[in-house]
């Protein structure tokens, strides 16, 4: 439309208009070009690009290649600290024990055994399989496997191959804004063609007809919504960024405000994917909490405990549960300073015995030995009596009703010059009490969840550690945890739909990959807006899958990073609350902002039908209107962007997904208060009229009331609770900058001759100006007082 208008000034031979208009319109056109800018330096930076290396055995010796290389039938070399390249079959092993959280979220270990057949595959977890699936973490002993599959055949590329399947949502807004501008620039051609034939009729000069017909398209098409969203999201990323977090699609911006179920993790996101000693369990002094206790106020019996566990450990441990006693033990170092000791011999981890044990010499020449495992195991080495024995497993019960994963302690001494025994239960140990180790809760989760509840959100955790542990966890955390549905609950069709079974369960335990993705879509099937987080690569799917998917930045594997909207860079679980109150303040404050734009272009309207029957010169030319909605208009909706957070953000009930941005309440109310402007205009130009300005004169003066008339829907705009005038100690710095601006370029338009002449302007006096800023606080005034009847529907 611009570039028509300036055909048609170039026909008139009105060159200078013509390169006004021309100016403006590649303006618009380059500032449209200019979208949202992607963060993906930031995932590059967060990627492990190397391929890990493998050692296999080809044609009889050993070599080491890159991961990627490894085919079917490959036998690999594993340690403690490798990398499994493929999926395999484990052909022999000493004490083998792989990390498989990657694919089944649990930081426990699991005990691995070989076989010399091919058995029916299994899932991923659980003890004395002779399954490795790629991606998972070699932390104990060493072996021998086959590899069996490689790429989308194995287990982690089956996930990949499934992502595939699963179609990311498209922005609503996008689509909302879309269709409005569609429907105005429908009604904009229709009125704007009606216009033109009536006024070259009634009036004559066609040529002025089709100017006035381009400058009512222009007032009636809303060409800044496109931009003013883009400029939404990319500061609203900006924003989110600074908080920690990553925007990789603008689409969960949008739906962040409207979320109504965070679907968790346990491990690795509600906790910290580590393993600590909470509680020791002794025969004499009962339960201690190693947690909330003074290294000064352990007794003997605490710290011999702690001592002889970190003995039965490796020096340099892998396996999460080792790590973790002797980090409880630097811990107790201040008491106790470790004993000067050289490892002897080890018995691993075993069949037959669920328990390993260390021997070490001392430094007066004995030989201590170490041991823990299993209750049951230990206890049986210990040769405890059957009263003693059932006493113990009712405190093993205790601790595991906790959530905690249990180890028994025992210790034997043994003469230096008398030979070791084959097997551990060679030794006469001493059972010493019981070890209770859990991950632990990241900081801030409980305030985090507490949050959640508070703004209507539903905080759901899936894990696929076992029930018990779960509602330890989530009762820790503060989700509602009095049922749990597990996978096999999950398997059963027997009962009710799975979306009706959801509606009241807050912990899923013992799930599967593939079950976390139907319980994403089962509660989205009941209407609700899904938030999923989640680090490893069995979380993907329903990262993808959700409306809003969070992957965690530093622990979070590729896979589950490319597959979710917004990355936490930090691995803060309170990061979350953060981003919802972050989007639902962007979608306010870009509702306003529309209702502004909505406002702005009634006035502007007016200006250009007023003419036709009034009798009046053309007072807004596509010049001017192409300035306002260009550049005033747009910066003017910047300073919204800015705009501070509602008092009652927090504590009202996630946004309607389906409520329309530009609802029936907002679009009344932005044409009354685009109706009062145009009325103080009306008042303007009547008024000049009346005193028989010369036309660019009065024209001078309706501009400087459109204008402050933008100021003053800026003002009314800022909150639907609040006065302008209480707003006014708002901080916000942007708004102050636009309002210097737009008032330094009303003067530098008004103050120079060429500028005048350029948009056709005539000057003005201070005096005429004083009446321009006393109509425009008039309609200031009658806005605030109407907006009181506004409030409830514009904020619900």
């Amino acid at each position: 439309m611009l570039l028509g208008a300036g055909g048609i000034y170039i026909a008139l031979g009105d060159w200078h208009e013509a390169l006004l208009l021309v100016s403006l319109g590649s303006a618009s056109v380059f500032i449209t070009v200019v979208q949202e800018v992607r963060s993906e330096r930031v995932l590059d930076a967060l990627r492990d690009l190397t391929s890990p290396r493998v050692l296999v055995v080809r044609d009889g010796t050993q070599q080491r290649i890159a991961g990627k290389d490894v085919v079917r039938g490959d036998w690999i070399v594993l340690g403690e600290g490798d990398r499994v390249a493929a999926d395999a079959l484990v052909r022999s092993e000493n004490s083998l024990e792989a990390d498989e959280s990657l694919l089944t979220g649990e930081s426990v270990p699991v005990r691995k055994s070989a076989v010399e057949t091919y058995p029916e595959p299994q899932s991923p977890g659980g003890d004395e399989s002779p399954f490795l699936y790629a991606g998972s973490l070699i932390v104990r002993g060493q072996g021998m496997a086959e590899v069996t599959a490689t790429g989308a055949r194995s287990e982690i590329g089956r996930i990949g191959v499934a992502l595939e399947n699963i179609q990311s949502e498209a922005p609503h807004l996008a689509r909302q804004t879309a269709r409005l501008v569609k429907v105005l620039a429908l009604v904009g051609v229709g009125t704007s063609a009606i216009f033109v034939v009536l006024h070259g009729l009634i009036r004559g000069g066609w040529m002025t007809a089709f100017l006035g017909g381009i400058a009512l398209s222009m007032a009636l098409l809303p060409e800044e919504f496109p931009l003013v969203l883009a400029v939404f999201l990319v500061m609203g990323a900006w924003r989110i960024t600074r908080a920690g977090v990553l925007t990789r699609r603008a689409a969960a911006i949008e739906s962040l405000g409207s979320a109504t179920v965070l679907c968790t993790d346990k491990t690795g996101t509600l906790t910290e994917n580590r393993m600590t000693v909470t509680e020791i369990q002794t025969d004499a002094g009962g339960m201690i909490d190693v947690r909330s206790s003074d290294p000064s106020s352990l007794d003997g019996t605490v710290t011999r405990i702690i001592h002889v566990g970190r003995y039965a450990c490796q020096p340099d441990p892998f396996d999460p549960m080792e790590k973790a006693f002797h980090e409880i033990s630097r811990h107790e170092q201040g008491q106790e300073k470790p004993l000067s000791v050289d490892l002897v011999r080890d018995y691993p981890f075993g069949d037959e015995v669920l328990a390993m044990a260390n021997v070490w010499k001392l430094e007066n020449g004995r030989l201590l030995v170490a041991s823990k495992g299993a209750p049951e195991a230990v206890m049986e080495l210990s040769h405890l009596g059957s009263d003693a024995r059932a006493a113990w497993r009712r405190k093993v019960d205790e601790m595991a009703a906790r959530g905690l994963r249990v180890l028994a302690v025992a210790e034997a001494l043994h003469e230096e010059e008398k030979p070791l025994p084959e097997a551990q239960s060679g030794f006469s140990f001493t059972f010493l009490g019981l070890v209770g180790l859990t991950d632990p809760l990241r900081a801030n989760v409980r305030d985090a969840i507490a949050e959640c509840k508070t703004a209507g959100i539903r905080v759901v955790m899936i894990t696929g550690d076992y029930p018990l542990t779960a509602q330890a966890i989530a009762r820790e955390a503060g989700i509602r945890a009095e049922k749990v549905l597990t996978g096999a609950d999950l398997e059963d069709t027997s009962g009710l739909p799975l979306s009706d079974r959801v509606k009241d369960i807050d912990v899923f335990a013992r799930i599967r990959p593939a079950q976390k993705l139907e319980i994403v879509q089962a509660l989205q099937s009941n209407g609700d807006v899904v938030a999923m987080t989640g680090d490893g690569v069995n979380d993907a799917p329903a990262l993808k899958a959700a409306q809003i998917g969070i992957a965690m930045g530093q622990r979070g594997s590729d896979v589950a990073r490319e597959a979710s909207a917004i990355v936490l860079l930090n691995d803060d679980f309170s990061s979350i609350v953060k981003t919802i109150r972050l989007g639902r303040r962007i979608y306010d404050n870009l509702h306003k902002a529309m209702g502004f734009i909505l406002a702005a272009h009634v006035p502007i309207a007016g200006l250009a039908i007023i003419p036709l029957f009034s009798g009046l010169p053309l007072i807004l030319l596509p010049a001017h209107i192409a300035f306002l909605e260009i550049v005033v208009d747009p910066i003017c909706s910047i300073a919204f962007e800015a705009e501070p957070e509602e008092a009652d953000l927090m504590v009202r009930p996630p946004r309607d997904s389906y409520r329309p941005l530009f609802s029936g309440s907002l679009m009344l109310w932005s044409g009354v208060q685009g109706g009062i402007v145009l009325i103080a205009l009306c008042l303007v130009l009547f008024m000049g009229t009346w005193r028989g300005m010369a036309e660019e004169t009065l024209r001078s003066l309706v501009f400087v009331t459109l204008m402050l008339g933008d100021v003053v829907l800026v003002l009314v705009n800022r909150s639907f609770d609040t006065s302008p005038f209480r707003a006014l100690v708002r901080p916000n710095p942007v708004l102050w900058g636009v309002l210097a601006f737009d008032a330094v370029l009303l003067t530098l338009i008004l103050s120079f001759s060429p500028t005048r002449n350029l948009f056709r302007l005539g000057s003005v006096t201070l005096r005429d100006v004083g009446i321009c800023i006393f109509v425009s606080l008039i309609a200031l005034l009658i806005m605030e007082f109407m907006k009181r009847f506004w409030q409830a529907s514009l904020k619900n």
